[in-house]
């Protein structure tokens, strides 16, 4: 590694300063678990290193029954999970906080930089997108707030500028009568990239799908929302029918390709499969609300 320099800012606009004077020479260290193995691997050139820790905007969890869940970018995944009211209200985001590699990397990896590192593989991304996430991004000319299904540009490229960050992270309010999950497979448990992913919400009304949202991973060059699974059962019974139909929307959404950890069909296979699993299981989080 070449030599490069540290800044710790304490604050938002110092932050953004930073980013301002360095531009894509910045590299942004939230936890660190991606930009540090990116630099060994000489995959990224970086002058200085911006470590974002401090800054308060980034690093806190609040909760209101109004506004929602907002998780600052570099909120750590084990302060997530064992959040109390991340816990009681949001349960899915639980599903891809505690598995984002091992108990060290759930330390000091966050939901953000999972995000920001826009993997097609990336676990938290699947779960945001089918709960209807907001990201609010703060850079040298303002704010502006995006849904998180349009951050993800390609592997590893997304919205930001060269002089903006990821400030938070914005879930809705809780309802009654809703439910996700996020829902991966791999093949042993020593191999944390998801072969497939699957996000789920559903929000029921007398036993009907009033909003279903679909999000899927690993099966195009980014995490995709599947809207027309959803929009297919809007309205129709709470049944196998309907899961089936939503299962099948999803599989045919699906664009992979084959490489060492499957084949295009075994992935479309996992996409129905996977799909069907994580819906069932939204929908019996859902009826546990009511």
């Amino acid at each position: 590694m070449k030599w490069v320099d540290y800044a710790q800012p304490s604050t938002l606009d110092d932050a953004l300063n930073l980013l301002k004077k360095h531009g894509d020479k910045a590299g942004l260290l939230a936890g660190g678990t991606d930009l540090l193995v990116l630099l060994r691997a000489n995959a990224k050139a970086s002058d200085v290193i911006v470590d974002i820790k401090s800054v308060p905007e980034l690093n806190q969890i609040k909760f209101d029954n109004n506004s929602g869940l907002t998780i600052g970018a570099s909120v750590p995944c084990h302060e997530i999970y064992n959040d109390s009211n991340v816990k009681k209200y949001y349960p899915g985001i639980i599903d891809s906080a505690s598995i984002i590699g091992g108990t060290q990397i759930q330390g000091r990896a966050s939901l953000g930089g999972n995000l920001c590192n826009s993997a097609p593989s990336a676990d938290a991304v699947p779960g945001m997108i089918a709960m209807g996430v907001t990201c609010k991004i703060a850079g040298s000319n303002g704010h502006r707030e995006i849904p998180v299904e349009e951050f993800c540009l390609a592997p590893r490229k997304n919205v930001l500028k060269s002089d903006e960050l990821l400030v938070s992270l914005n879930y809705p309010a809780p309802k009654p009568n809703t439910g996700a999950r996020y829902i991966r497979f791999i093949p042993r448990n020593e191999m944390d990239i998801a072969v497939v992913g699957v996000g789920v919400y559903v929000e029921l009304d007398n036993n009907k799908f009033k909003d279903v949202r679909i999000s899927l991973a690993s099966v195009a060059p980014k995490p995709i929302f599947v809207k027309e699974a959803g929009d297919a059962v809007i309205g129709k019974d709470v049944n196998e029918d309907s899961i089936n139909i939503v299962a099948q929307k999803a599989k045919e959404a699906a664009t992979p390709i084959t490489d060492m950890r499957g084949t295009i069909e075994f992935r479309k296979h996992l996409c129905e499969v996977l799909t069907r699993r994580a819906l069932i299981t939204a929908i019996e989080r859902a009826k546990e609300t009511i």
